[in-house]
């Protein structure tokens, strides 16, 4: 009764409401991009070629345009090239490697609407390399049965999908910057959770017709289907875990006032990146192919769409690593310790034990570099473990670990979002007594 009152009170905020239903047309527009397919081409040969590539590298990346690849919708890259941007930004800037980035990233809120100015023309110029290499891939690409994809691969057809591809791209930017500026959370993260979600009740459906045909018993179908219930809990658990350090403010008088000494915390989350490291491993997994498409049928593309086919060891090797990676990456570049020190000791605040200053930016450090390895092995388990199992079992268990972090993750922060609001107007949170303890998943500094 409590959850439905809390609720309820969603509605009861004109402006949370009008968020909301803002939020739920953007994605209904973006579900609807997707299912427009590019003119000239041929719908059972590009079905052919994905019923042939099951569970393979297509059908992967197929996850993460919401099912548009497997149509060559207009809006097939999807956000991609605008992550793939963000990435490339985020190291130049972290790394220090030009120094105007430098000086930008200290400007504030002026210097950050720039470095998204730029963010934005990168997106587009990788967005025209990559829509001019699926082009040219989905054209040469070898089909079951001799058939072609391209009725008719002629200039005019390359010109107007590059272009078609490339707009597309920018529309979904755009749209997913109006979802952060009016709506609930990241944008962006929003639009890869409704692909992702979209498929699950398909994925259900063919689990179903498999049981009933008796080409999967009954046993491994709850067994799986218990499986992903566990990791989901398991998921949910370190998303949401915190090591807490002790901070003791001692009394300090501001003016004529004189406040007492107090007691707080410092929460550092066990997994401080979320979904944005395992999105950016998987953005990062996608260059290779990339150039590939360029030239599918040579040699060397096929060896390297074979070697990154995201079933295979040489896949796991390297995507594991960098999901570790950008998870360090992303605490190097958000979190602070020496700042952070400097503020606490700014106020009269120490963690008890530590001396003030850099011995408390070191302990901080220390601390959060632990706390990162374990969140980031975890989240790197989860990510490849539903992959490996795949091969051992007859099902179709095209909900993997990639997509159940970011499914997950993003289910988490709307809700933290949600609860912020209500919170904010004094209403009960979603979870009474269970406050999510959420993270703002922010790509390309939005």
């Amino acid at each position: 009764m409590e959850q439905t009152s809390s609720l309820g009170n969603i509605f009861k905020i004109p402006d949370l409401k009008k968020r909301i239903l803002f939020v739920l047309g953007a994605l209904a527009v973006y579900r609807l991009g997707a299912a427009i397919p590019i003119p000239g081409i041929n719908g059972d040969a590009l079905r052919s070629l994905f019923e042939a590539n099951r569970n393979g590298i297509l059908d992967f990346l197929d996850i993460f345009s919401g099912g548009a690849l497997g149509k060559f919708s207009v809006l097939s890259l999807g956000v991609m090239p605008y992550i793939n941007a963000s990435i490339i930004m985020s190291l130049l800037t972290g790394a220090h490697v030009i120094p105007a980035l430098d000086r930008l990233s200290k400007e504030g809120e002026l210097g950050r609407r720039k470095i998204n100015q730029i963010t934005r023309v990168f997106a587009l110029l990788l967005a025209c390399v990559q829509s001019t290499g699926l082009t040219m891939a989905m054209s040469k690409m070898p089909i079951p049965g001799g058939a072609s994809i391209v009725i008719d691969p002629n200039f005019m057809f390359y010109f107007t999908t590059v272009l078609t591809l490339t707009t597309g791209t920018m529309f979904v930017m755009w749209l997913g910057e109006q979802m952060t500026e009016r709506g609930i959370g990241n944008g962006i993260s929003m639009i890869i959770f409704a692909g992702i979600a979209d498929r699950i009740p398909a994925g259900i459906s063919q689990l179903v017709s498999l049981v009933s045909a008796e080409e999967v018993s009954i046993l491994t179908a709850l067994t799986v289907t218990a499986i992903v219930l566990i990791v989901v809990a398991c998921v949910v658990w370190v998303e949401t875990a915190q090591r807490r350090i002790p901070v003791q403010y001692a009394k300090r008088q501001v003016g004529n006032k004189v406040y007492s000494g107090t007691q707080s915390y410092l929460p550092i989350k066990v997994d401080q990146s979320g979904v944005i490291a395992v999105i950016f491993a998987v953005s990062i997994m996608s260059v290779p192919l990339t150039l590939a498409q360029f030239n599918p049928n040579a040699a060397w593309a096929t060896k390297i769409m074979d070697a990154f086919n995201h079933n295979t060891l040489v896949y796991e090797c390297i995507y594991v690593p960098l999901i570790i990676f950008f998870c360090y990456f992303y605490n190097s570049v958000s979190f602070n310790p020496k700042e952070l020190s400097e503020n606490m000791k700014k106020w009269g605040g120490f963690i008890p034990g530590i001396r003030p200053g850099e011995p408390t930016a070191t302990y901080i450090e220390f601390v959060l570099n632990r706390i990162t390895l374990g969140g980031a092995l975890f989240v790197a388990a989860i990510a490849v473990l539903p992959d490996m199992m795949r091969k051992y079992t007859n099902v179709p268990f095209y909900f993997g670990g990639t997509s159940l972090l970011i499914v997950v993750g993003v289910a988490l922060d709307t809700i933290s979002q949600l609860e912020a609001h209500l919170v904010m107007r004094n209403y009960e949170p979603l979870m009474k007594g269970h406050r999510i303890k959420g993270r703002w998943f922010n790509v390309g500094g939005n």
